[in-house]
Order: C-alpha cells, then sequence, then structure tokens
C-alpha cells in the first residue's frame, strides 16, 4: 500500500483478500471479517467519511463489472465482495443511511445494467437492496433527482428478473431468477421510500404493479384460492422479515440467496406465493389517495400485460384488493372501477377491458367483504350516464347486460334503511327523462331504438337492485354476503313508482312486455301488503277510516289505481307510445310558472336533473297522459293498437293484482272490469276484426273472474266463468309469455299480432307498410308508417272541437276558425308579430303547409298542468281533469263557400272598402 494512501480507501482495500487468493475465495466471496468490522466502526463513529467510502466502492463496483463483463473471474470475485462491504456498510451506518444512499443505489444500477445474467451476482445486488430499503425513510429520494432516477431503473431491472422467461428447459432455474427480482420488489414494498412521498408513490408502484400483476394473470384461479389462504394463515414470509413492524433501529435486514445447498429450487407456488404477499402488502400499507394510484397503476398494467380477456382472474384480484385494503379505504377500488369505466365510454366497440371492468364491478358489491364511506348515489349516477352514453353509441352494445349487472349489484350493501329506496328514485328519475326525452344518439338525433333500449336497460337494473337488496341472486349468480349484514330496509313506495306506470302504455312492446314483468315482480315482492281489520268489525268511524285506506289512502293504492287505467287504455286505444315531433317546447306553455331548467333536456343531465324527474319531462309526460285519454274509444274497434301478446300481458298484471293484494285490487279494480266489459258490447254489425278483439277482450275478463273466483274461494263464480271459457266462440289463443329473470337485460321481445282477416284491409296494410320500397321512399320504418296512418286517419274520421278564445283581438278569433285546428295556448298564437295578408288568407284556405304567416300553421300547445285525480274511467281513465274549463264553440269550417259567412260572425268584414283584415290591426 502506497505511504499516502488515505485512511478510507485503506480500510477498504484491507477488506479483500490477496490478489492471488481471490479466484479461490469462493463460493461465499466475503470479505475479511476482522478488516470489515473495522471499516465499518470508522463509517459508523465517522459520518463525514461516508461520503468519500461510498465513492471509493462506486469506482470499485464500475472497474469491477467492466472486466466481469469480459469473463475476468477476479474481477468478478472483486465485485461480490465490494457488494458484500456495502451491505455491511448499510446495516451498520443505518442512522446515516441517507449519506450512503447516492452512492450505493448507483453502484446497484451499475451492476444490474451490466451482469443482469449473472444470478449470483443479482442475487447479492438484491441482499444490497433489500437492506438498504430496510432502513432507508425514503426522504432522500424526493431531495435528489439522480438518486431518484437510478433508484427507478433499479426497480425496473428487478421488475424484469422476477417476469423473466430463462432459455432452457430447468425451471428450477426460471423460478429461481423470477424469486430474486421478486424478494427485492419485495424489499421495496416493505420501505418507507414506497409511501413516504404521494409524488414518489405513483412512479413506483407503477413499476413493481406489472410485476405482481404478471403472475396473478396467468396464475390459474384453484391456485391462486390456496395461495391466498396460505397467506393468510401464515402472515410471516419465508423469504423476507416484516421490516416496517419495528422502528429502525431495531430492523433485521433479510439476506437473498440464489440457491442454498441441500434445498429444492422453488416451483412455481412458491414465486406466485411471494408475489401475492408483495401485493398484499402494498395494498395494505396504502392510504385512500395512494389505493387510487394503485388502482390506476393496475389499469395500466393489465392493458400492457394484455390479459383482460381473463375475466376470473380480474374478478379475483378485485375482490382481494377490497379485502386487503385498509377497511377505511375500501371504497376506493369500486370507485376507481367505475371511474375508469367512464373515461373510456366513448369508444364505439366493447372491449376487452370495457367487460373486465363491468365484471369486477359486481364482483366487489356481492363479496362478503363489507365497504364504508362507498357513495352508492354517486356509483349508480355513474352507471346509468354510462349506460346512456353506450346506448347512444350503439343500441345493441355488448357492455350494457354487464352494466344492467353492476346497478343490480348495488343493492347488496345496504347501510341505512333508505338507500334502496333512494337507488330506486334516482334510476326512477333518470328512467322519465328518458322516456319522455329520448336518447340522443352520435347523429344528434333521437331514435327509438335507443330510448326503448335505455328504458329497458334501467328497468333491467331497477328490478335487480330491489332483488340484490333482498339476498336474491344477481344474473345468476348468488350473493356471497352472509344473511346477517341483509338488514332491514324500506320498501320502495308506490309515489315513487308511480312514475313508471306510463310504460304500461309505451309504442314500443318491447318496452311493454319488460315492465309488465318488472310490475308484477314489484307487486310480489315489494308493494306494502297491510293486513287490514275486517271492513264490517269496529266502529262505523273504523270501518270508513278501512275503506278510505283502500281506496284512496296510501301510495300503493293510489299506484294501483293508476295501474288499473293505464290497463284500460292499453286494452282499447288506437294511438300508443309518445309523439316527440309534437311536444311543443318549454316556451310554448302559458302554465308553466316556473322556468325550466335548461338542463333538464338533456337525459344525462346535471345532479340537479337526476335528483327528481325536470318540470319539463313531467309535462311532457302529463301532456301524453292527456293525449292517451282522449283516444280511448267507447267501444273496441279494429283500430285498437293492443295486439295478443299485450292482452297476455294485460291477464298477466291483472292476475298479479288480485293475487297479492286481493282487497284493494278487488275495490279499485272492479269499476275497470265492468267498463272493458262495456267496450265489448258492440253491434252486429261490426266488422270481422273488432268481433275478433272482442272475443279476446271477453276471454280475457273470463279469466280474470276466474282468478277472482279462486282467489276469494268462490265456486260460484269459479263454475260461472269456466262455463263462459267453454262456451265462448272460437277466438285466437293469448301467446304465453317467455321466461322472465328479474336483474336480467333479456333481448327485445316481439309481439304476436292477431291473425290477419283473409281479404281485409288490415292485411294489405300490414303487407304495405311491411315493403322495403315504401320504407326507403318514406324514410319512415313499420311502426312510422304505422303511427302516421293512425294520425291521418284519426284526423280524418273525427271532428274537431273548435274552441274559440273569449276577447282578444278578431285574429285570434280567425285562426282556428279557418284553419280548423284547436288552439288552447294565447302564447302559441301571439307569438308573430307580422300582419295577415290576403296572400296569408289564401294559402290557408287552399291548405298549403307553407304558409307564410306562423300564425296560421304552428300547432298550438295544450297544457295538462293543475289537474285533479279521479275515479270516472269512462271520462277519464287517469284520473286527471281540467281544472279551468273554456267554452267550447261549434265547429267552424274553412271551405271557401263560407268564409264570408265566417267573418260576419267574427265581426270582421270590410270597413270603407279597405282590405278585409284591416280592422284587425286598427
Amino acid at each position: 500500500m502506497h505511504l499516502f494512501t488515505p485512511n478510507h480507501v485503506s480500510l477498504i482495500a484491507a477488506c479483500y483478500p490477496s490478489s492471488s487468493a481471490l479466484a479461490s475465495s469462493g463460493p461465499e466471496y466475503r470479505p475479511n471479517a476482522q478488516e470489515l468490522s473495522k471499516l465499518t466502526y470508522y463509517a459508523a463513529n465517522r459520518p463525514g467519511k461516508i461520503n468519500k467510502l461510498g465513492g471509493e466502492l462506486e469506482k470499485r463496483v464500475k472497474s469491477g463489472c467492466h472486466k466481469a463483463q469480459y469473463g475476468n473471474v477476479r474481477a468478478r470475485a472483486s465485485l461480490l465482495i465490494t457488494l458484500s462491504v456495502l451491505r455491511a456498510l448499510a446495516v451498520e451506518c443505518r442512522r446515516d443511511i441517507s449519506l450512503l444512499s447516492p452512492a450505493l443505489v448507483a453502484c446497484l444500477k451499475v451492476t444490474l445494467d451490466s451482469l443482469s445474467s449473472d444470478l449470483e451476482v443479482v442475487a447479492r445486488a438484491a441482499s444490497v437492496f433489500t437492506a438498504w430499503c430496510t432502513f432507508t425513510d425514503g426522504h432522500v429520494i424526493g431531495a435528489d433527482s439522480n438518486l431518484a432516477r437510478d433508484y427507478l431503473a433499479v426497480l425496473r431491472r428487478f421488475v424484469q428478473l422476477s417476469t423473466a422467461e430463462v432459455k432452457s428447459v430447468d425451471h428450477e432455474l426460471r423460478n429461481r431468477t423470477r424469486l430474486v427480482g421478486l424478494a427485492a420488489l419485495t424489499g421495496a414494498v416493505n420501505s418507507e421510500a414506497l409511501y413516504c412521498s404521494s409524488t414518489q408513490y405513483k412512479p413506483q408502484v407503477s413499476i413493481i404493479s406489472h410485476a405482481l400483476l404478471f403472475h396473478v394473470m396467468n396464475a390459474d384461479l384453484s391456485v391462486l384460492d390456496e395461495c391466498a389462504e396460505a397467506i393468510k394463515s401464515n402472515a410471516t414470509s419465508i423469504y423476507l422479515a416484516e421490516f416496517r413492524s419495528r422502528p429502525v433501529i431495531e430492523r433485521r435486514a433479510a439476506s437473498i440467496h440464489a440457491h442454498i445447498d441441500g434445498e429444492s429450487g422453488p416451483s412455481s407456488s412458491d414465486v406466485l406465493n411471494t408475489s401475492l404477499r408483495a401485493l398484499q402488502h402494498m395494498i395494505q400499507h396504502s392510504n385512500g389517495a395512494q389505493i387510487g394510484f394503485l388502482m390506476q397503476a393496475t389499469f395500466e398494467g393489465l392493458s400492457d400485460l394484455k390479459v383482460w380477456e381473463k375475466l376470473d382472474q380480474s374478478r379475483w384480484l378485485a375482490q382481494k384488493a377490497c379485502e386487503w385494503a385498509q377497511y377505511q379505504y375500501r371504497y376506493a377500488v369500486p370507485t376507481r372501477l367505475v371511474e375508469q369505466l367512464l373515461l373510456i365510454q366513448d369508444s364505439s366497440i366493447c372491449t376487452a377491458q370495457h367487460r373486465a371492468l363491468a365484471a369486477m364491478v359486481p364482483a366487489v358489491f356481492t363479496s362478503p367483504v363489507p365497504l364504508v364511506n362507498l357513495s352508492t348515489s354517486d356509483i349508480i349516477s355513474n352507471l346509468i350516464t354510462l349506460v346512456l352514453r353506450r346506448v347512444s353509441i350503439d343500441p345493441q352494445d355488448a357492455l350494457l347486460p354487464s352494466l344492467v349487472e353492476c346497478i343490480s349489484s348495488l343493492g347488496a350493501h345496504i347501510y341505512y334503511s333508505d338507500q334502496i329506496q333512494d337507488l330506486a328514485s334516482e334510476l326512477v328519475s333518470r328512467l322519465v327523462t328518458v322516456e319522455m326525452q329520448g336518447v340522443i344518439g352520435r347523429d344528434k338525433e333521437p331514435g327509438d331504438r335507443r330510448r326503448s333500449q335505455a328504458i329497458r336497460c334501467l328497468l333491467a337494473g331497477l328490478l335487480g337492485l330491489m332483488r340484490a337488496a333482498d339476498g336474491s341472486e344477481v344474473n345468476n349468480v348468488p350473493s356471497q354476503r352472509p344473511p346477517s349484514h341483509l338488514s332491514r330496509r324500506t320498501r320502495v313506495s308506490g309515489e315513487v313508482w308511480h312514475e313508471t306506470l306510463s310504460l304500461l302504455c309505451d309504442g314500443d312492446y318491447s318496452v311493454r312486455s319488460d315492465y309488465a314483468h318488472t310490475l308484477v315482480d314489484y307487486l310480489r315482492k315489494e308493494i306494502p301488503k297491510h293486513v287490514l281489520v275486517p271492513l264490517i268489525e269496529g266502529s262505523p268511524t273504523h270501518q270508513a277510516n278501512n275503506i278510505g285506506i283502500l281506496l284512496y289512502g296510501d301510495s300503493a293504492t293510489r299506484s294501483l289505481h293508476a295501474t288499473h287505467a293505464y290497463l284500460f287504455i292499453l286494452a282499447t286505444t288506437s294511438s300508443l307510445g309518445i309523439s316527440f315531433s309534437s311536444t311543443p317546447s318549454p316556451a310554448y306553455s302559458t302554465s308553466v310558472t316556473a322556468p325550466t331548467p335548461q338542463n333538464d333536456t338533456d337525459p344525462q343531465g346535471s345532479s340537479a336533473a337526476r335528483r327528481s324527474p325536470g318540470l319539463l319531462a313531467r309535462t311532457r309526460k302529463s301532456s301524453n297522459a292527456q293525449r292517451l285519454l282522449e283516444s280511448v274509444p267507447e267501444k273496441v274497434s279494429a283500430a285498437a293498437s293492443a295486439s295478443l301478446s299485450d292482452y297476455a300481458l294485460i291477464l298477466y298484471v291483472l292476475s298479479a293484482i288480485h293475487e297479492e293484494v286481493p282487497t284493494r285490487g278487488l275495490l279499485v279494480g272492479l269499476p275497470m272490469l265492468m267498463a272493458l266489459h262495456g267496450t265489448t258490447e258492440v253491434e252486429d254489425g261490426t266488422n270481422d276484426a273488432s268481433k275478433q278483439r272482442v272475443k279476446v277482450i271477453q276471454e280475457l275478463l273470463a279469466r280474470v273472474w276466474l282468478v277472482l273466483g279462486r282467489v276469494w274461494e268462490c265456486t260460484e263464480l269459479v263454475d260461472l266463468a269456466e262455463k263462459a271459457l267453454s262456451t265462448m266462440e272460437a277466438a285466437p289463443i293469448l301467446p304465453t309469455l317467455p321466461e322472465f329473470v328479474p336483474g336480467v337485460l333479456r333481448p327485445a321481445q316481439t309481439q304476436v299480432t292477431f291473425p290477419p282477416i283473409e281479404g281485409g284491409g288490415a292485411e294489405a296494410l300490414a303487407i304495405l307498410v311491411s315493403s322495403k320500397s315504401v320504407q326507403e321512399a318514406t324514410g319512415l320504418d313499420r311502426q312510422g308508417l304505422l303511427r302516421r296512418y293512425m294520425a291521418l286517419r284519426d284526423s280524418a274520421e273525427r271532428p274537431s272541437n273548435h274552441r274559440l278564445m273569449e276577447g282578444g283581438s278578431p285574429l285570434l278569433k280567425l285562426s282556428p276558425a279557418l284553419m280548423a285546428i284547436e288552439n288552447l295556448s294565447l302564447q302559441s298564437l301571439t307569438r308573430s308579430v307580422r300582419g295577415v295578408g290576403v296572400t296569408d288568407l289564401r294559402d290557408a284556405l287552399e291548405g298549403r303547409a307553407g304558409a307564410s304567416n306562423p300564425a296560421l300553421v304552428r300547432r298550438p300547445s295544450v297544457s295538462t298542468l293543475e289537474c285533479s285525480p279521479s275515479l270516472d274511467l269512462r271520462s277519464s281513465p287517469l284520473g286527471l281533469t281540467r281544472s279551468r274549463s273554456r267554452p267550447k264553440k261549434r265547429a267552424v269550417t274553412s271551405s271557401a263557400g263560407e268564409v264570408r259567412d265566417v267573418l260576419n260572425r267574427l265581426g270582421i268584414g270590410k270597413q270603407n272598402g279597405s282590405s278585409l283584415l284591416k280592422a284587425s290591426f286598427q
């Protein structure tokens, strides 16, 4: 040794064997114990010299790595001894580990970059890395950018080792290589360097999670369960000690070896066990924000590994993430799953990532792991938004059934009594908005297919939500939650359900079919069934109270009234559904006093619009109900829109009502049954199509009487109904309803129509509207052509009730009189500020659609607000009567021969030879 050699260099050099003995110092390759003790004592007592010691060791590592790459045995032996010296310094100088960190991490980076294929060198480097991770507090990483860069590079090298595919038939070598890399990553997972700063947590967890997910996603589900049970029963790792449970001064650093003599090589199960243990520790030690970063890193890792197709492993991973997370942070797992679905909601196709995420959400909610701090309202709102978005992209999107399952699974976690009713109210609110306003697609035009599919999805989710809350199966998957977690909850009230009853008269049969089955399930399992004292007992006051409750009292009874009214309309009316084109905008209504929020027009509106059905949607719903009421005929005719399947649904719903709520069903439903019977009393000269429909309704009524007789154990009524069915003339057979699974989005059902009368106009009409050439020429589908035909037929057959405004200028009287329209909105007529001239009058008389004055052609708006309930099915089946009546005037025709008489009656005539309309504007 040179005379002027620095002391720290001399101390380091003394730790190495002589140059001639280096090659034979194996297989341990350990430094001289006595000299190493002097070195560590020197460093521990002189912290200011640690930087110099680190610099000298870094020079030796770089030199040794460079020579060892070319097969220099002595250089390799020297490198192994240098790494042992570094580990000893890290252990003994744990109080001042930050001073040694830059040089130590730089040495590890150079070693792994140069000799990553030498397993013994890598194992020695992993042992050094684990010792440093054990004692560092991690703050030095954020303060030194070079150290942070080198540290992340070292992590990437260990990740490559943990997923290495060794080109050898020796599986032990592959497993041993992976195990060395995983051991080093486990040291990082248990280190304060990972958790001390959220800024440093994100890049580290992105690197580490990739390696851990590789082993989890490529393992069989049975092996994963076995390893998870082994981890649960043996909390202490067989490879590494627990570091963070003790103070830094008391911690012991684990030593990592490539192989120990006398032990068999590690198996694939050992590798998976180590990987799962590291993943468990990382999840357990993360807080709420870090769980979010970890979930995002998981999504990125699964995408990089291209393993989204493995749905079973994805579900298992989501469940274990919730189970291993700290109790108060478990909510972050399902929240991030739903948020990730929202981030990729605009994809034009359903990808494997969509399917996996949608499978992971119900796996979390149906697991026995309790969740706290979970905002179920935000979750269901995001899921509904996602459903509507996917429907707007493609009504037949493959992701929709999975999203319905996600909504249903929310019912498996109940933490307060009104939770299910609140979630159901949210669903019903969005359901009403979609029903009245539709769903806007990418072409910015509302579509009936999108609207129907969105309604069916929300209905399936609503029913699945209620059934999951009762501990039933969710999409044929039984809930794993124990019965003790199923608390008593508030049932969904009739007031909430009442908003959905109009779907019984929807224009799409698939919607009517799904809703009828949903309604029956609600009647059988959700509607409150009060046990009342018999009406004949008690005082007269008590009897009157009972009758009042049955007829008008609770929300369930009021819903039954509306249900019977809608069923009556469905059986008899000639016009079903909602006409979007004829619905006036909010500005056309004169009865609305409060301003309508602009965001109510968006089916995916803001939170304010989601809390309750928007004012606009309610107004349009009332207008549509009034239109349905006005289309109810006195007698059943061939023009009725109901099909054979609709009458089967009516029978199905009525039977459920009388079986589940017999007393209320009897008192509420008898008037409707008698009114429906009255519509079948047609004259002898009625056409064959009408007679055919009458026979079906009579069979329906007979079967309802049969149900009533059996429910009330009335033998005479049963005999009468059976006799009527046996003697009834041949009629089309009511079809059998297909099987219905609650909470599952089934394919759209098709209706069974009445058999056509041979040679009749109905058959010809059906053929014509089904013609592709006709549909292409008109731009309408079959249903659109039928609705168009019905509207034109009604306008041709039914005379208009012209109601003239009281007071006002003669122009307000002239317009409805000449145009033969029904205009109840003063605002819609006074919009025009331009006068009506001779050209306008001529256009109106000649029936030109492009009349130049909008006051003569604009369709009026009809307000149905301020209505009161009624039980008169004949005059108002839905119980809506106008609170303000308008005087009816005699219908005024607009033929050319009566123009002068019309003008004279309205007080408009020639004055001093001027124009006919001059007086109207003076």
